[in-house]
Parts: structure tokens; sequence; C-alpha cells
């Protein structure tokens, strides 16, 4: 576990990304390599992108929770060009970018991309599981397809 940052020190670290009271969270979950996502302590949805309150029941009593990662494209689009980002090279086709749909519960989505996966397998209902690259010298959560037995 890495050792805890304050606040300016996080926003400092991810400085291409807007992080809030809401966000922060999240973000530091990325420096452990952990993908937290807000799970209301009243109803035990959980939901992404972070949010002050639980869009189900309406409680403020939220906590970052860990999810394990796994779950299947729900979506994909193949984008042809967009912002600079390390690896990403649009000159030799198109970039992947998935929602995932997390197993730990019907609809819960996480956006990336994916990784070590040939383009012509990317698609909906592919199996996938969490892992971690670098970007901009910062932990990244991405996808890579994962074996089904």
């Amino acid at each position: 576990m890495s050792e805890r940052i304050d606040d300016a020190a996080l926003v400092e670290r991810f400085s291409y990304i807007r992080i809030d009271h809401d966000t922060k969270h999240l973000y530091r979950g990325w420096l452990e390599e952990r993908l937290l996502i807000n799970r209301c302590d009243d109803c035990a949805r959980f939901h992404h992108p972070p949010k002050p309150i639980c869009p189900s029941c309406w409680s403020s009593s939220l906590t970052p929770t860990q999810v394990s990662g796994r779950g299947v494209i729900h979506l994909t689009i193949l984008l042809h060009q967009g912002p600079p980002a390390p690896d990403v090279d649009y000159a030799k086709g198109p970039h992947p970018v998935v929602s995932i749909e997390l197993e730990e519960q019907e609809a819960l989505r996480f956006t990336s991309t994916v990784i070590d996966c040939p383009l012509e397998d990317v698609r909906i209902g592919l199996p996938v599981e969490l892992a971690w690259i670098d970007r901009f010298g910062a932990p990244f959560p991405v996808f890579r397809p994962r074996e089904t037995s």
C-alpha cells in the first residue's frame, strides 16, 4: 500500500485530471493500484462516477470500496483521433475505448481501454479483468481479456 498523500500532492500527481472532494478517493486508490468505487452504506448500491449522494436512495453515507475489476465489455468504440496519451498512436490504427460492466452489480460500469487484445477481438460480452499501466507517471486502470473456464 502506498503512503497516504495529501490532497495537494494528489492533484499534482494527476495534473491532467480534474480532482475534487468527490473523486479524490478514486484517484488515491489508483496510486495503490486498487479500483475504488463508492458504495452506499445505507442501500449497499455501488455507483460510478463518484457523486456526493447515492443516486438510488439519496444517502450521503458513502464508502469508497475496492471492486474485483472483473466484468464484461458492455460498450466499445474505436477512436480514430483524440488527445495525445502515452501508448496511444492513432497513426497505427484506432484506439479502443470500452465501458466495462463490473461483476459486483448490474449496470455498474467503468470506462477505460483494453490491452493485450487484438482489435478484432474487442467485442461486447468479452470477459475482462483489471490491469494497470503507467500513464503520465502514475498508475492507470485498463482491462485485458480474462481466461474463462
